[in-house]
C-alpha cells in the first residue's frame, strides 16, 4: 500500500531522496492524512524522522534538523524526504508512514535500507 524507494550506499557527508508512493487501496485516504518518515537502525527502536500533515505543518527528529527536508506532492500520492549532510548515524531502514485523517490509522511502507559510511 505503501512503496518506498531510494534508499542505498552513501559516503558521510552525501545526499539521497526517498520517495513513497501510496498504491491504489490507500489513494483516497493520502490527501487529508498525515505523511512522514521513520527509520530503525540495527539493535534501536523506530523512530520518528519526519513527518508532514495534509496542511503543511512539518515536525523533524532532533538529530536531523536542518539536515532533511520533507515534502509531499498530493496530486502524485507521493511523499519525498531529501536526506542531506548525512551522517554514519542515519544508517538504519527507512519507513514510510500514513496517518489517517479521523481514526488515526497507521500505514506502513515495507522499508528502504539507507547505509551512511564514514
Amino acid at each position: 500500500q505503501l512503496q518506498a524507494s531510494g534508499g542505498g550506499l552513501v559516503q558521510a557527508g552525501g545526499s539521497l531522496r526517498l520517495t513513497c508512493f501510496a498504491s491504489r487501496a490507500i489513494t483516497s485516504t493520502f490527501n487529508p492524512s498525515d505523511v512522514g518518515w521513520y527509520r530503525q537502525a540495527p539493535g534501536k527502536q523506530r523512530e520518528l524522522v519526519a513527518q508532514v500533515t495534509s496542511s503543511r505543518i512539518t515536525t523533524y527528529g532532533e538529530s536531523v534538523k536542518g539536515r532533511f527536508t520533507i515534502s509531499r506532492d498530493d496530486a502524485k500520492k507521493k511523499v519525498y524526504l531529501q536526506m542531506d549532510s548525512l551522517e554514519p548515524e542515519d544508517t538504519g531502514i527507512y519507513y514510510c508512514s500514513l496517518i489517517t485523517y479521523g481514526d488515526r490509522r497507521q500505514f506502513w511502507g515495507q522499508g528502504t535500507l539507507v547505509t551512511v559510511s564514514s
